[in-house]
């Protein structure tokens, strides 16, 4: 511990050691959880439904013509897909948030794909750090802790 901290003196400086705020920390943890569990599920349950969006026309093109299934059966499987995302999150959200992020880069490469859609797919990357930032966040706090909200010892 002592070397990380002397290079972290070396390259910052003028950063002053603080302790971590694990109040703000496990707010902060909850806060990306619930989102990652909530919008998930409810963008899969929609694959369904088409009450938020007409989910089909996002596939690009070319993935289209390549299943071997309509774009629509498709879609409804990545619907099951991100309800299982969601729910990976609320029981493990340590692999669940790198599960995420990489489904959302899955995400991204589709709507770059398409030739189109670039706002929703710079979207997607912001979204994706907040999935990466809640996996890191659940290194603090253990999975028993994080789904029964139990305070560390």
């Amino acid at each position: 511990m002592g070397t990380r901290m002397a290079e972290r003196r070396e390259y910052a400086p003028m950063i002053p050691e603080a302790p971590i705020d694990l109040g703000a920390a496990r707010q902060a943890h909850r806060i990306l959880q619930a989102g990652f569990v909530v919008l998930p599920i409810l963008a899969g349950l929609d694959k369904f439904v088409h009450a938020l969006a007409d989910w089909d026309r996002y596939l690009a093109p070319f993935v289209a013509s390549q299943l071997p299934v309509s774009p629509h059966t498709f879609m409804q499987a990545v619907g099951v897909i991100e309800i299982v995302a969601g729910l990976l999150v609320a029981l493990w959200p340590a692999v669940g948030g790198y599960v995420v992020a990489a489904w959302l880069w899955g995400i991204i490469v589709n709507l770059i794909m398409s030739g189109a859609y670039y706002d929703l797919a710079l979207r997607d990357f912001g979204l994706s750090l907040g999935a990466l930032a809640l996996a890191r966040l659940s290194a603090l706090f253990p999975r028993r802790a994080a789904v029964s909200g139990r305070r560390r010892a």
